[in-house]
């Protein structure tokens, strides 16, 4: 399949990267390519996060080719998990750097696109030069975005952006911190001198039209839908210990429920368990290094170090960990691990473990 709306080095990048285009892409890219709104629902693996940035960088590349490209911001990626904005920004480099390979193989001028991250997590110094010299490619969540705006130097980053992509749309929109975002979206168009191109994406969105009108901020009639989602199969089974349940638990009750974890960890290749409180991740963990190893099991939590959960999420994806348990009052870091394992497609079990 030729992709006659790429320039063709980014033409030749992708069928030399992939065999093919999948549905979702070929669905989804005319739209973008004339800069309308596009909402995409497609399962994990699709291809759904390159259908939104190829033809950003696409933009880019043709915009590079007539004079070098400025320290600007054009496209800005904002996603609710921090964890999958770091993923975000390390595989945007496969593209980006095998694309400016293929620039430098043609013959042509090299066009350096550049990627950062800017969440809670991001160091000051990484901070500092991104004010000095702006991403092309700016990687983000919602409430970095929201300060980002608050700043003069944040506003003047912003004010060149042209896509906006919105990541994992769905669970944003019923909430608090969707209608943030939507303010912020809001006083983004305001900003910058043409309104930015939005694209949503998730794999699970229900109404499909309501969130179609959260995107755009109006009618869904102004928005591509471009539905090629699936309902996944749940296996969901309710444990409970054969001690009754109380308000301050006996060791030995715990005991069961540690041991019965234990049972369920080495029947899967990876388990993720999920607390709603940081202590009780803590000592979770501890329990349960004591019965398969301490290498095998890590807490993830807010609390913990930028670099102990990085590398929490790194060892969960590669599959060196049996269990990660996550914690806090909304399960979010819960979430943010949970995404891990769907993007390496590991097969796991998934365990909600509550202590009120």
């Amino acid at each position: 399949m030729s992709l006659d709306y790429f320039h063709p080095v980014v033409n030749d990048w992708f069928h030399k990267t992939f065999a093919s285009a999948t549905e979702v892409q070929r669905q989804s890219w005319p739209a973008i390519k004339r800069h309308q709104a596009t909402l995409i629902a497609a399962p994990t693996g699709s291809g759904k996060t390159l259908a939104a940035f190829l033809s950003a960088i696409d933009d880019l590349v043709r915009d590079g080719m007539g004079a070098p490209l400025p320290d600007e911001t054009f496209v800005l990626y904002v996603s609710p998990l921090k964890a999958l904005s770091n993923d975000i920004q390390k595989n945007l480099q496969q593209p980006l750097n095998g694309i400016r390979d293929m620039l430098l193989e043609s013959g042509l001028p090299d066009i350096c696109i550049r990627a950062l991250v800017r969440t809670g997590d991001t160091p000051q110094a990484e901070r500092n030069q991104m004010r000095r010299k702006p991403p092309h490619i700016l990687v983000t969540t919602p409430e970095s975005l929201y300060i980002l705006l608050t700043s003069e130097s944040g506003r003047k980053i912003l004010s060149t952006v042209r896509t906006v992509i919105v990541d994992e749309i769905h669970a944003l929109a019923a909430n608090k911190r969707g209608a943030h975002l939507a303010l912020s979206l809001q006083r983004l168009d305001a900003l910058c001198a043409c309104k930015a191109t939005r694209i949503g994406l998730s794999a699970t969105q229900k109404p499909i039209t309501r969130i179609a009108e959260f995107l755009t901020g109006k009618s869904a009639d102004q928005c591509q839908i471009i539905d090629t989602g699936h309902t996944r199969e749940r296996d969901l089974a309710l444990e409970l210990t054969s001690s009754p349940l109380q308000a301050v638990m006996p060791n030995e009750v715990w005991d069961e429920i540690y041991d019965r974890l234990t049972q369920l960890i080495d029947e899967h290749k990876t388990t993720l368990i999920f607390v709603n409180t940081r202590r009780l991740a803590e000592r979770a963990a501890h329990n349960l290094a004591d019965r398969i190893g301490d290498t095998l099991v890590t807490a993830h939590h807010g609390s913990l170090s930028r670099e102990h959960r990085l590398h929490a999420e790194q060892q969960l994806k590669a599959g060196k960990l049996k269990p990660a348990i996550a914690a806090n009052a909304g399960l979010e870091d819960a979430a943010e691990v949970h995404r891990q394992i769907d993007n390496a497609e590991i097969a796991g079990k998934v365990v909600l473990l509550c202590n009120n």
